[in-house]
């Protein structure tokens, strides 16, 4: 449809909308108009006698209920606070090329201008109507005023215009003219935003949404929750009967929106659009791969946006598809927009942790900032350090001793072959005999069943307790692990016992960790509210505004994540990511490989300068087949001596 078409669409629908609201009303007025004129008939001596009597009687006190739930549902609807999209709101003084264009795009459109600029952390942008009193008042109109505001009323103008949210990783990966283009058909979409009817059926619909969204919380007691249930009651059956009207006037907007903005730089749309895939592919990457390990460790990177950009130059350099992207790096990015990229920057990669992981408000001793200079230092280093302390952690819970073999160090800390000899196959015919430092005895912890203890001396893992009894007894086999069975863990189908039983234990070490983190952020979140994260004395830093103190106050921070990026590791993936670990430590401490970040599969050991990238295989033949010749050989070729003691933290 064309763009005159998909208004009248949007605008019929609206009415439909409003009909309905209508309708409501007049069902809700109908009892009471009925009850007035049966009470009317008493004084003119009409509708008299006892069946008059008995409707009065009967339909005046429930006309009043009637009219008491319509003066709450609507009460409600007008008084819910709508839902809003966290985002990091720019003044206009920290973005004033930015709103320059913007203003520029709504005059060539003959649209609008937005009251606002909001970012998101999100390959994503949109208009987002924040005229209700609880999102507070929009900027003045004189801030934003242009040749699209004359002959308006100023203040009729600020409260109408709808925020325009634009995703952050567009400002640093497109280029000036692709963000304009991208953002046309955006910006066109306040023309029909302005409609009185579909502004109207608009907040009708968001009214009835937040409605339904206060009278599903559970937090009140047996007489509001009954309450609140009649009046959700009638909020879904309205929201149920406008949907399907509300759908299709938001797709007439959208259609007239992009037939009025095909006149500004349409051949550059096609063009922009496959940078929209694209950074949307490296923003995911981004994320899963490279902040997701470090808002594990309590470390949020400030600077995501500009790693997105690192992220997608070299995906360009790996893939041909994409070679013709990085020349575009020669011309200014859509980022020089903003006074200080910098600042922003790192406001919103606080947003992204809050949103994608459930990362604090702010910053705090155990949630700092990490630039990526320091990200192999701090979080990668730290990360397998951490994992390895965490699986001799669980060793020892299980009474699993260190290696006594032969190469073993003896009185020094964990080492891998720790590790390896446990994770081996006990059975007869298994590979017992392969690896290099295998033990000669054949009454070895190699011969025992799979869930046999070592010998109690060796839990502390001390030097003193290996030389003063190298052989004690050996002692009865503890108790299984809840879930440690395979039968019991799809996950774990084809995994060795051992190694079963060795993932449950450190996925309970991890729920463990993890909610003793938790109860952490929640006593933090609880206190007063952490400092905004701007660089302090800087005009920008003045000028942005970021989340309030309270967030709760614009949008509903008590399931956070809101959007999580991963399910939860399995029992493999996290036996997996601690023996890699293990592997990483003793490579960093034996032979000297280093940590290092790669920008799209995130932590990464670097040896002799180059990443090494077949490790894993080797670490999921010992899992599911406990046989460690591959790993064993593998470690032999690299120069890694897995006898010798690693460095925990």
């Amino acid at each position: 449809m064309n763009g005159e078409a998909g208004v009248r669409a949007a605008r019929s629908r609206a009415l439909a909308v409003l009909r309905l609201r209508g309708r409501a009303l007049a069902l809700a007025l109908l009892p009471a108009a009925v009850a007035v004129v049966l009470l009317a008939g008493v004084p003119t001596g009409h509708l008299t006698g006892t069946g008059w009597d008995l409707a009065r009687w009967t339909l005046t006190p429930l006309a009043a209920l009637v009219l008491l739930t319509a003066a709450g549902v609507a009460l409600l609807v007008a008084r819910a606070r709508p839902a809003m999209s966290p985002t990091v709101a720019i003044a206009e003084e920290a973005a004033p090329d930015l709103y320059r264009m913007v203003r520029d795009l709504a005059d060539r459109l003959a649209v609008p201008v937005p009251s606002a600029i909001a970012l998101t952390p999100d390959c994503d942008s949109w208009l987002e109507d924040r005229t209700h009193p609880a999102h507070g008042s929009p900027p003045p109109a004189a801030e934003h005023g242009g040749a699209a505001d004359a002959g308006r009323h100023p203040h009729r103008r600020a409260t109408a215009a709808p925020v325009l949210v634009i995703g952050s990783p567009f400002l640093w990966w497109m280029r000036v003219g692709e963000l304009r283009a991208v953002l046309a058909p955006v910006v066109a979409g306040t023309g029909p935003s302005a409609h009185p009817d579909i502004a109207a059926a608009r907040r009708f619909v968001r009214g009835l949404d937040a409605a339904v969204a206060v009278t599903s919380e559970h937090r009140r007691g047996p007489v509001f929750r009954t309450v609140f249930a009649g009046v959700g009651w009638v909020a879904r059956a309205l929201l149920r009967g406008c949907r399907v009207h509300a759908a299709e006037m938001e797709r007439g907007v959208a259609a007239a929106a992009a037939e009025r903005a095909q006149a500004v730089d349409y051949g550059l749309r096609i063009v922009a659009q496959e940078q929209v895939g694209l950074a949307y592919a490296g923003w995911d990457r981004l994320l899963t791969r490279v902040a997701l390990p470090a808002w594990r460790m309590g470390r949020w990177p400030s600077r995501l946006n500009a790693g997105v950009v690192a992220a997608l130059t070299e995906l360009s350099r790996r893939d041909r598809l994409a070679e013709g992207f990085a020349s575009r790096l020669g011309e200014r990015p859509a980022c020089d927009l903003l006074e200080e990229p910098g600042t922003v920057d790192e406001a919103t990669s606080l947003l992204a942790a809050r949103l994608f992981h459930g990362g604090p408000a702010g910053r705090g001793p155990d949630w700092s900032p990490v630039h990526w200079g320091d990200y192999p230092e701090e979080v990668v280093d730290r990360k397998w350090r951490t994992d390895a302390a965490r699986l001799h952690r669980v060793l020892d819970t299980l009474g699993i001793r260190p290696g006594s073999g032969a190469q073993s160090p003896g009185p020094d800390g964990p080492t891998l072959s720790r590790v390896l000899d446990h994770l081996t196959d006990p059975r007869p015919d298994a590979h017992a005999d392969s690896r290099p430092d295998a033990h000669a005895d054949p009454g070895s912890r190699a011969q025992q069943p799979p869930h046999a203890s070592p010998p109690a001396g060796g839990g502390g893992g001390t030097g003193e307790e290996r030389e003063a009894d190298p052989a004690p007894p050996p002692t009865p086999t503890p108790a299984p692990v809840a879930g440690a069975d395979p039968d019991d863990d799809e996950d774990l189908v084809g995994t060795t016992p051992r190694s079963a039983a060795l993932a449950a234990r450190i996925s309970a070490e991890v729920a463990r960790e993890g909610a003793a983190a938790g109860a952490r952020a929640a006593s933090a979140a609880s206190g007063p509210a952490a400092p905004v994260p701007a660089v302090a004395g800087t005009p920008t830093a003045q000028a942005l505004q970021t989340l309030p103190a309270d967030p709760a106050s614009l949008w509903d921070d008590r399931a956070l994540p809101l959007l999580p990026l991963q399910p939860p590791r399995t029992g493999r993936e996290l036996l997996a990511d601690h023996i890699t670990a293990m592997v990483c430590c003793a490579a960093m401490d034996t032979m000297g490989a280093t940590p290092g970040l790669d920008w799209l599969d995130g932590p990464a050991l670097l040896v002799g300068g180059v990443r090494v990238t077949d490790l894993p295989a080797q670490v999921m033949t010992l899992i599911e087949d406990g046989d460690p010749t591959a790993l064993r050989l593998w470690l032999a070729r690299q120069g890694i001596r897995p006898e010798k003691p690693v460095r925990l933290v």
